[in-house]
């Protein structure tokens, strides 16, 4: 059977939504009781200066780093950050990150007007910080832009001894060409590192405590701080956990039953709108929408010079517009039924290359397939060959007969990964730490609710409210019951109640 390697990274979207300006009356955040020593080698870092210049209605500078923390002196890497200022009476600094890993902060935080309620951006500076080669912030490049649509459209053939080898080279290439043309650069962006640098930009920006809202990859970034600097939390906020403890293997066959079950909600949806490009039920469409993809891996459409429409563009194509069902679903339903009734594939590859940030003249934005495979691959060690992927494929299939192959094809490019990270940990939080807010969606197809649920138990003081509803992150994504919680914690240190819920309306 030919399948496809889906899109494998997160798509990092920011959910635009009005602002209201009223909210709880802001307290204070006490600064910690103690601050551990700086080290020597790291107190040139922590004692910057900053120069902020304007950058269009935000205030952005350079933070040096550095590159390997073992031997700060060694050599340096610099990150872009941004400052939105509150516009009332200053509470302290919020850190905010979108995701990913490939998410750009700096641009999360300089939308916040958009983003987030005015209770925050009255009270709260926006902090936005590109992590360590991402985006912005000493990008790495590895892979050209030809060969980032080529390994978004591979077929592989796991029916031949072949097929199979072929993926097996193929596989290599994201780690080849890191090696190649970002060392050491690339060795470095474990998370650990990142949550390094996040405490040197709060000092930077002179704050004594740290204020942070992330969001899906972002709370792996909240976790690893909290681990290595718990004295120094003010108030955190981790909505849509993505775990740091566990293996890359289980985590991605957890996301392939997540969006198996998106993938199902969304052809039930879909098979009783008048646009959906299949009559029948929803299992019915969704049989149909797995034919039409094997049908594409058989025989591609030829889309421009240089890109075909394969299975495995379009099965990934349609997971990244499984994440916000409101938003994404009348978007991919109308896409498809241009491709399957009008022959017409143009509106889905715009809403794929929309999603993955691939512009009109083929150049991507962002480095975001470079730095997913960088920071996925050190912070979860994979060691598996290829034969054994190959019989992950099988078992995930069974569970997610959508999704389940071709995600764990896409863990292949990890195995082998030439520089060592931290690898996934068991979480350890000092019992000392301020109360963290974890934010959780029972229906989250990318990070399900069982791994909120978990961190709560293994980070003391920290509370849960879960939000009753299909979809990625909760926070600003249409219910009011979540977004009063959020913005009580953040402005008056206020937790919900133990184990609260909100309901789906």
């Amino acid at each position: 059977m030919r399948i496809g390697i889906a899109a494998v990274f997160a798509a990092a979207v920011l959910g635009l939504s009005a602002c209201s300006s009223g909210g709880p009356n802001p307290v204070p955040i006490p600064a910690p009781s103690n601050t551990s020593l700086i080290p020597g080698a790291l107190k040139p870092f922590y004692e910057q200066q900053l120069m902020w210049t304007d950058c269009g209605g935000a205030l952005c500078a350079k933070v040096s780093v550095p590159l390997d923390y073992s031997h700060p002196a060694k050599a340096s890497t610099q990150l872009n950050v941004v400052k939105v200022n509150a516009q009332g009476e200053r509470l302290g600094s919020l850190f905010v990150n979108p995701g990913g890993p490939g998410g750009s902060g700096f641009d999360y935080a300089k939308s916040a007007a958009q983003t987030f309620s005015g209770s925050l951006t009255n009270n709260f500076d926006f902090i936005g910080v590109d992590p360590r080669g991402v985006a912005t912030s000493s990008p790495i490049h590895c892979l050209t832009d030809a060969q980032v649509d080529q390994m978004a459209s591979a077929v592989i053939d796991s029916q031949s001894a072949r097929g199979i080898a072929r993926a097996a080279r193929e596989a290599k290439l994201p780690a080849s060409n890191c090696k190649k043309f970002a060392n050491p650069q690339f060795a470095f962006m474990s998370t650990e590192n990142v949550a390094k640098d996040y405490d040197i930009v709060r000092a930077a920006v002179g704050d004594e405590h740290f204020n942070y809202l992330g969001k899906s990859y972002g709370t792996s970034i909240g976790v690893k701080y909290a681990e290595l600097f718990p004295q120094r939390i003010g108030r955190m906020v981790l909505d849509g956990v993505l775990p740091t403890s566990e293996s890359l293997e289980n985590v991605t066959q957890a996301q392939a039953i997540g969006f198996e079950e998106a993938f199902a909600d969304f052809a039930a949806d879909c098979a009783i709108q008048d646009n959906c490009p299949y009559s029948g039920t929803g299992m019915q469409v969704a049989q149909k929408l797995r034919d039409l993809f094997f049908s594409l891996d058989m025989a591609p459409v030829k889309y421009s010079d240089s890109r075909s429409l394969t299975g495995a563009f379009v099965r990934s194509a349609v997971l990244s517009y499984l994440y916000f069902p409101e938003m994404d679903y009348p978007k991919l339903r109308d896409a498809l039924d241009q491709l399957v009734n009008s022959n017409d594939p143009e509106a889905l590859v715009k809403l794929s290359d929309e999603r993955n940030g691939r512009q009109a003249d083929g150049h991507y934005r962002y480095n975001s397939f470079d730095s997913y495979f960088a920071v996925t691959c050190l912070d979860r060690q994979f060691k598996k060959s290829t034969e054994q992927v190959d019989a992950l494929a099988r078992q995930f299939e069974k569970s997610a007969p959508t999704f389940g192959k071709s995600l764990a094809w896409g863990l292949l490019p990890c195995s082998g990964w030439p520089a060592i990270g931290p690898g996934s940990t068991k979480v350890q939080v000092a019992s000392t730490v301020a109360p963290i807010l974890i934010v959780g969606r029972s229906q989250d197809p990318a990070t399900p609710v069982a791994w909120a649920k978990n961190l709560q138990k293994e980070i003391p003081n920290s509370g849960l409210i879960t939000w009753e509803s299909r979809g990625h992150t909760a926070y600003r994504q249409g219910s009011a019951c979540i977004d009063t919680a959020v913005d009580t914690y953040l402005l008056q240190g206020t937790l919900p109640t133990a184990n609260a819920h909100c309901s789906r309306s």
